[in-house]
C-alpha cells in the first residue's frame, strides 16, 4: 500500500500545543530525549512572556500524514539580526521530522517560501527562536541527554537537512566538566597567580540587588561577545524576563562577577540542570509533576548543572589578568556547585573556532562531548 502524501499546514496560535507535542513520537524509543515542559515552551512562544519575540515575525508549520503529525518547523524574520547585520537572512528552528526525505523537503520548502515572501535571500539555523536560545543541530553526542536549553536530535537529521540543500557553516561545542575533580596543575598555578593580584576581586551577586546585578552582567556579556559570530546583544527587557524565569532555581552562588579595581569586568551564570528533574514528567506538571519537581529541586537536589553564559570585557581578553578573571569566576561557581552536591556540569555552547575560550575551558578540565551545527541555504 502506498503511503499517504505528506502535507504541510501552518500552525495558528491556538495550535501551538500540538506543534510542541509533535516531537515526542519521533523520540519514543530514544532514552536520551527529554520532553520540555509544555508550560515553559508555550511561554517561550508567547510575545507577552518572551520580549525577544516582539522584534520577530515567526511562522510555524506541521507536516502531517492524514491527521498524524510527522514533523514541524519554524521560520523567523528577526529584526534585531537584520538591524545588526543587514544581510537579508532569516532563520529556521524547531526542526523535527520523521526519517523521510520528503518530510524534510516539504518542511524546509514551507519555511523557505515564507522567508522569500518577506525579502529574505538566505536562511540559517536551527535557532529556536534566536541565537540566544536553543541553537544548532546535534551531530555528535547522541548517547547522553541534553542539558537544559540545549537540543537533542536523531543522527539522520543532518543527512536529511544536507540533502535538502543546506550546508554547515559553524560548529558549536558543549563541554563536559567534572565538578568533583581537582583542578589540573596548570589551572592551579594560574589560580595562585590570581590570588596575588591585589586589584582583582571575585564575588557572588547580591540577591537584594538582583535586577541591578543582572544588568551589570548583561553589560559585561554584551561587550565580551560583541565580535562573536552571529552575536545578538541581550536587551535589558530580555535579561530581566530571563531573570524572573530562573529566579526560583538560583541563589547568589549560581553567579559570579569578577572586578578589577572595583570595575565589574567578568561574569558567569550557572543553572541547575532542569532536564535532570523533568526527564520522566513527559512535559506535564499536573497532576503530580509539580510536587515531583519541587521535591527534586528543593529537597533531593540535582547532581548536574549548566553554565550557559560567561564573559570577560574585551579590554582584558588575551591578557594574563583576563585569564585569571575567567578562572576566578569559574572557580567560584564550581565551588558553590560542589557544595550543593553537583557532580557534573555542561559548559555550553562555544564556537569551535573560538580558541581562546576553548583553551580556558580545557585548562580547567573541560572535555568536548557534544557538537552542534549551524546550517545555511541561499534562497535563490
Amino acid at each position: 500500500m502506498t503511503a499517504a502524501a505528506v502535507r504541510v499546514e501552518p500552525v495558528t496560535r491556538e495550535g501551538l500545543r500540538r506543534f510542541i507535542a509533535a516531537a515526542a513520537p519521533l523520540y519514543a524509543d530514544d532514552p536520551n530525549w527529554v520532553q520540555p515542559l509544555f508550560l515553559e515552551r508555550l511561554e517561550h512562544l508567547d510575545p507577552a512572556k518572551n520580549p525577544a519575540l516582539r522584534r520577530m515575525e515567526v511562522g510555524y508549520w506541521l507536516a502531517l500524514r492524514g491527521d498524524r503529525p510527522i514533523g514541524r518547523i519554524s521560520a523567523q524574520v528577526n529584526q534585531a539580526h537584520l538591524q545588526r547585520y543587514d544581510d537579508a537572512t532569516g532563520q529556521f528552528g524547531f526542526l523535527e521530522a520523521a526519517d523521510e526525505p520528503e518530510v524534510f523537503a516539504a518542511l524546509t520548502a514551507a519555511a523557505e517560501d515564507w522567508l522569500r515572501t518577506r525579502g529574505m535571500r538566505r536562511v540559517i539555523g536551527p535557532f529556536s527562536l534566536s541565537i540566544n536560545d536553543e541553537s544548532g543541530l546535534l551531530v555528535e553526542g547522541f548517547d547522553s541527554p541534553p542539558a537544559m536549553m540545549m537540543g537533542h536530535h536523531r543522527p539522520y537529521y543532518a543527512v536529511r537537512l544536507e540533502a535538502a540543500g543546506y550546508r554547515p557553516i559553524r560548529t558549536l561545542i558543549a563541554y563536559d566538566f567534572d565538578v568533583a575533580a581537582d583542578w589540573p596543575p596548570p589551572a592551579r598555578r594560574l589560580m595562585d597567580r590570581l590570588r596575588r593580584l591585589p586589584d582583582v576581586r571575585i564575588r557572588p551577586i547580591d540577591m537584594r540587588r538582583y535586577a541591578a546585578e543582572l544588568e551589570t552582567m548583561r553589560r559585561i556579556f554584551n561587550d565580551a561577545w560583541a565580535d562573536n559570530w552571529g552575536f545578538l546583544p541581550w536587551t535589558e527587557e530580555e535579561v530581566q524576563a530571563l531573570g524572573r524565569n530562573i529566579r526560583p532555581l538560583v541563589g547568589a552562588g549560581n553567579f559570579a562577577i569578577g572586578e578589577v579595581a572595583g570595575e565589574p569586568a567578568a561574569m558567569v551564570v550557572t543553572l541547575p540542570n532542569l532536564n535532570e528533574a523533568i526527564a520522566d514528567l513527559r512535559g506535564r506538571l499536573l497532576p503530580t509533576g509539580v510536587l515531583k519537581l519541587l521535591w527534586r529541586l528543593k529537597v533531593r537536589g540535582l547532581r548536574s548543572a549548566r553554565m550557559p553564559l560567561m564573559g570577560i570585557l574585551r579590554k582584558h581578553q588575551g591578557t594574563p589578568r583576563g585569564a585569571a578573571l575567567a578562572l576566578g569566576v569559574i572557580a567560584a561557581v564550581r565551588d558553590h556547585a560542589r557544595s550543593q552536591g553537583v557532580r557534573k556540569a555542561e559548559l555550553s555552547w562555544i564556537l569551535e573556532d573560538n580558541r581562546p575560550v576553548r583553551d580556558i575551558i580545557e585548562l580547567v578540565g573541560g572535555r568536548p562531548y557534544k557538537r552542534y551545527r549551524i546550517y545555511e541555504k541561499a534562497l535563490a
